[in-house]
């Protein structure tokens, strides 16, 4: 297939999803790998984020329902664009505007060249509401950039970073005065074939001293080719080490349990 005809196509696809704001793409345990959902497969999720404590400090619960879904027809190059509803459950003023949105484009390895890793571009954690007066915004507008490489035995190694919205990623600790909306993203991940080619594994780590900085690692577990399972922990900002009375940007450490349903 031409590259002209996969630009011409990603043009249009992209020109109809930038009136409407685009959350959670396809990812790792946390930060979004360079998968994209083929074209017209849609994924429902269902992701439940819970503190280990329930200290003052500890940060919210979240709890999210969304939908992915691919909208390019090509094998080598996909777009998929999505749609989250979080909450924490708590009646804080955030979830008044609980709806995120998302995109990505990327392409396969080997694509251009023998050897060629995997590369995806895209943005999430689009929200709706911005207002500094009141302090609040859900705009953190992650944009981001990953190449990522299967190597023989070891699995798929990922890296890049991201850039977002100062005024939304700012917290009690780094103020949007500080350097904390941008960073280095990094995973691996490797289906466990050993055992199971059912059963995947990832590492992933997410920079930033912000809300999103984290350590992950966790397990997938595939029941079938629509239903998929994971389990993991987060370790919030495990680098960051908050002066006395600071607040660890984050908040402590979470068990999350991910629910995948593919269409």
């Amino acid at each position: 297939m031409k590259l002209g005809r996969i630009l011409a196509a990603t043009c249009a696809v992209l020109a109809l999803a930038s009136g409407v704001a685009m959350a959670t793409p396809t990812a790792q345990i946390w930060i979004p790998s360079t998968d994209a959902k083929a074209f017209k497969d849609t994924t429902v999720s269902v992701i439940n984020i819970a503190r280990f404590s329930n200290a003052a400090d500890a940060g919210p619960n979240y709890y999210m329902v969304g939908a992915t879904t691919g909208v390019l027809p090509f094998e080598s190059v996909k777009m998929e664009i999505g749609i989250d509803f979080m909450t924490t459950g708590t009646k804080a003023k955030v979830d008044d505007y609980p709806f995120y949105f998302n995109a990505k484009l990327a392409s396969a390895e080997d694509l251009g060249f023998k050897g060629m890793p995997a590369i995806a571009v895209g943005a999430y954690n689009l929200g709706t509401y911005d207002k500094p007066e009141v302090g609040l915004s859900t705009r953190q507008n992650l944009i981001y950039g990953l190449a990522a490489k299967t190597l023989p035995v070891v699995g798929r190694i990922s890296a890049g970073g991201y850039f977002g919205a100062k005024r939304a990623l700012a917290n009690g600790s780094n103020g949007i005065d500080t350097d904390m909306n941008s960073g280095i993203m990094a995973s691996w991940d490797r289906t466990i074939s050993e055992v199971s080619d059912k059963l995947w594994m990832s590492v992933d780590y997410m920079s930033g001293n912000n809300g999103n900085g984290q350590l992950g690692i966790g397990a997938s577990w595939a029941f079938s080719k629509q239903v998929t399972f994971l389990a993991g922990v987060q370790v919030f900002n495990p680098f960051y080490n908050p002066s006395q009375g600071e607040t660890l940007p984050g908040g402590k450490p979470a068990f999350t349990t991910q629910l995948f349903i593919n269409f």
